[in-house]
């Protein structure tokens, strides 16, 4: 089974989300700016996937500099992002061949292998 954490409006999401249905995968899609995040499932997540929460803080398009996020501790960056789930970096995709922050987009190919 394939998860994606995608965000509808982000190119790079819907284009991760086309190269998964080009493989041939049925994904189940989470649009996680209306699902929400929780702690825990962060931390899964960022652990699966070997990422800090500060390298899957999304900077771009968001409030993360107003907000004092750069640079500022992980704990602090997790209950930002709990709270505001658009200020995690996307996709983020569940496979076969694990976990991956699919930024850049060709990075999916490594959750796709067996």
């Amino acid at each position: 089974m394939i998860t994606i954490y995608h965000k509808p409006t982000c190119s790079t999401s819907r284009k991760v989300l086309q190269m998964i249905r080009d493989a041939g995968h049925d994904p189940v899609v989470i649009d996680y700016v209306v699902a929400g995040w929780t702690r825990a499932q962060l931390l899964g997540l960022f652990a699966a996937a070997d990422v800090t929460p500060a390298q899957a803080l999304r900077a771009k398009g968001t409030d993360a500099a107003e907000r004092g996020l750069i640079g500022t501790d992980d704990e602090t960056i997790l209950a930002a992002m709990v709270e505001n789930p658009v200020l995690v970096e996307r996709p983020i995709v569940c496979g076969p061949g694990g976990v991956r922050l699919c930024r850049p987009a060709e990075l999916v190919a490594d959750t796709l292998a067996r």
